[in-house]
């Protein structure tokens, strides 16, 4: 039985290594633009070892060629794999306001700022920040422009939208 049970893990993680070689090579060929390469590459990572990450980017890559339902459906099904990862929660916050429709991305962007995985809350704050900017809540956007730059202080974007929304007070 031990000797199964070893067999069995050893499998698994030859299919983690092979998933995983898949998924960086997906990532490669999203970074230069090969968007279908990109998502031939994320489906096979996934149709080995499904895992959060993958879906996401898949997801990531159908919002580049603007799919964004297949990108929104991508992200679902990361957060039924781990409903404490942040990325989709955002993504799907994101490419909801790509579609205009803001206030559904509300709800998914404050799930995003609560993930307890996740390594760029700048992200869903300044999301949140130009929801509010777009209804002409300033103190609400700046608040959001505010926390995205204390999460990372070299967040650009973040820093003009702040200089923008105070000239704007003023």
């Amino acid at each position: 039985m031990f000797v199964i049970s070893m067999f069995r893990e050893s499998a698994m993680e030859d299919e983690k290594t092979l998933a995983l070689k898949y998924f960086n090579e997906a990532y490669a060929h999203q970074r230069h633009g090969r968007l279908e390469a990109a998502v031939v590459l994320y489906r096979q990572s996934i149709e080995i070892h499904p895992t959060a990450e993958a879906y996401t980017f898949l997801g990531w890559t159908f919002s580049m060629m603007k799919r964004y339902d297949d990108a929104i459906a991508e992200c679902r099904k990361a957060i039924e794999i781990d409903s404490e990862y942040g990325n989709p929660y955002n993504d799907i916050g994101a490419y909801l306001i790509d579609q205009g429709k803001i206030d559904e991305a509300i709800l998914w962007l404050e799930k995003a700022v609560h993930a307890s995985r996740y390594e760029s809350y700048c992200y869903p704050h300044y999301n949140l920040g130009r929801i509010w900017e777009q209804k002409g809540e300033w103190a609400k956007a700046l608040r959001e422009y505010e926390l995205a730059l204390e999460e990372c202080p070299n967040y650009g974007l973040a820093r003009q939208a702040i200089a923008k929304i105070r000239a704007m007070m003023n």
